[in-house]
């Protein structure tokens, strides 16, 4: 399937295109999104919005103004959780009692794709896949299904998640946080937790290569605690589409020393590529390799990547294929090549 459309909502000052002068620093172990205005939307709904509906409408919008996509398609881990917990307290504070519904409302993992599908009047198909680390690989597994079968559809995919306070919380007690930690030094020596970050990457595909920005060639996924099997998952996916002199990694490895042995063997499995990492760009949140879906897009059309991206290798004069490996707690882990869309030949799937 091929990515026409995608906009990118990240820690970082980006706008529509790769341009990174200078890395936004993290603050007490956050990298907080930096959201655009939203142009188009009622003032009434835009403040009753939690954060996580205002990225995904704000990444969303600006790729539908001229299409009806035949789906809209969501991953996240959370959804509105702030929201969420808002509306549990009311219930403590209120006694039960004459309840805002706002907040009940913004508050389903479904608010994100249901608010874009209110907006747009579209009665479409309309779908948000809840599954931690594989969210939004499971979203875009969906739009391939149906792809399959109607590859002149076009369907709105991507992923949303926030920091909120209640699973920042819960995720620095138990470990994965650390608000000491900074994204300048994320990678400089071993530590046991990493950086919360959020952001929202959505993309508009079909089966189409005509005039497409790239191609995701390649969804593999996988639970397992087994760093051989992830290794060999990984040689059999190279195998079955090989990598080109041009080819590189984008590894989503994030600064946390317990997990580390997964990158290093796959950076064992295509010792041959340069490797590329992402994640003190953005942080480490469940659906960040959305992020690097819109970062590969980015590069296989020709753009350099910026110096602080690259972890080893020389970088190709252009880069036509990137293989992505991202990996949730040690437990979900998955792979994706998105390539040119000129290269469909030899990577039909």
């Amino acid at each position: 399937m091929y990515i026409h459309k995608q906009f990118c909502i990240a820690p970082q000052p980006i706008t529509g295109d790769l341009q990174l002068d200078a890395i936004a620093p993290s603050a007490d172990g956050k990298m907080v999104a930096i959201e655009p205005a939203l142009e188009g939307v009622p003032p009434g709904m835009l403040r009753r919005m939690s954060k996580a509906v205002r990225m995904g409408i704000g990444a969303g919008l600006p790729l539908i103004t001229d299409t009806v996509p035949d789906g809209i398609i969501i991953g996240t881990a959370n959804g509105g959780m702030e929201d969420c917990i808002k509306f549990l307290n009311q219930l403590i504070d209120y006694d039960e009692g004459m309840l805002t519904p706002g907040s009940f409302v913004q508050s389903t993992p479904n608010a994100i794709a249901g608010q874009l599908s209110l907006i747009k009047k579209n009665r479409n198909y309309n779908a948000t896949h809840v599954h931690l680390g594989l969210a939004f690989e499971n979203a875009l597994v969906d739009a391939k299904m149906f792809l399959n079968r109607h590859p002149e559809n076009t369907y709105l995919v991507g992923a949303v998640d926030e920091i909120s306070s209640y699973n920042y919380n819960i995720d620095r007690l138990a470990g994965w946080y650390d608000p000491a930690l900074n994204n300048k030094d994320l990678y400089a020596y071993d530590h046991t937790a990493t950086i919360a970050g959020e952001g929202a990457a959505l993309f508009l595909l079909n089966g189409t290569p005509e005039g497409a920005l790239a191609k995701i060639a390649a969804i593999e996924t996988l639970h397992t605690n087994d760093v051989q099997l992830v290794a060999t998952r990984l040689g059999a996916l190279l195998d079955k589409y090989p990598p080109t002199k041009n080819t590189i990694l984008l590894s989503g490895e994030n600064g946390d020393a317990r997990f580390q042995h997964f990158y290093d063997a796959v950076e064992a499995s295509c010792v041959a590529l340069p490797v590329l990492h992402y994640k003190h760009l953005t942080g480490e949140y469940p659906t960040a390799v959305s992020f690097a879906v819109w970062l590969a897009a980015n590069l296989a059309g020709n753009n350099k990547p910026p110096a602080a991206l690259l972890k080893k290798g020389t970088l190709p004069e252009a880069i036509d294929q990137v293989v992505i490996y991202n990996n949730y707690h040690g437990k979900q882990h998955s792979f994706m090549l998105i390539s040119k869309s000129r290269l469909t030949a030899a990577l039909a799937t």
